[in-house]
């Protein structure tokens, strides 16, 4: 609903005292523009090289013809390879994205963002596919971005002890409701037993989800 693709049947979504829900045309675009969305199954074309994947991230710039062809500016690319490089991912920029692990391909999206030039990076369970290795590099990269860049980072995440190892701030739903909000250093069992009620902890309700503000 924050980045508006999915409209919410009431309320409001407020940022710097605007509605979002009320953005059309133009300022929906550059709303959007402004918070990058990290997707679980990446969101890449896999026949497309790693390069081209994070220069897509200038979409919003470009037309439809320009993007097909790769008719990107030099400062873009001089800007996407910078990215590459900062995630670890230059030595890769002309492999297809296919041919990459799960890991680095979450990463290659994560640079895609980047070029957005955003305000705020959106990550809808951003290592919920992963294994625990490529996970953690995963929310590293996140919150190197947070803290170097000045970015806020807001997770959907159901793993405890990432949110708790990663996440400065974590807001705690059930049923639509806010149960909890506050540091990660808060979040103990009693807390637990807000989100989650009387199911084991090791399990998610699937009406109980944590979103996390890094």
């Amino acid at each position: 609903m924050i980045n508006r693709l999915v409209e919410p049947t009431s309320g409001r979504i407020l940022s710097d005292g605007a509605n979002i829900l009320e953005f059309r045309g133009r300022a929906l675009r550059e709303w959007r523009a402004q918070t990058a969305m990290i997707f679980q199954q990446f969101n890449l074309v896999d026949r497309l090289d790693v390069l081209t994947n994070v220069l897509v991230g200038r979409i919003v710039e470009h037309n439809l013809f320009d993007t097909v062809f790769k008719r990107f500016t030099i400062e873009e690319r001089a800007r996407a390879v910078h990215a590459l490089n900062r995630l670890g991912l230059l030595d890769q920029a002309l492999q297809r994205t296919e041919t990459l692990s799960g890991g680095q391909q979450q990463r290659v999206a994560i640079g895609k963002a980047l070029m957005q030039s955003p305000r705020m990076i959106l990550a809808d369970e951003p290592v919920a596919s992963l294994d625990p290795h490529n996970a953690r590099q995963v929310m590293e990269t996140l919150r190197m971005i947070n803290r170097e860049d000045g970015l806020t980072v807001l997770c959907n995440l159901h793993t405890l002890d990432i949110a708790r190892d990663y996440c400065s701030r974590i807001i705690g739903l059930r049923a639509g409701r806010i149960v909890f909000d506050g540091p990660a250093s808060q979040l103990g069992e009693a807390a637990l037993e807000t989100i989650y009620g009387a199911f084991d902890l090791n399990d998610t309700d699937e009406n109980a989800a944590l979103p996390i503000a890094a």
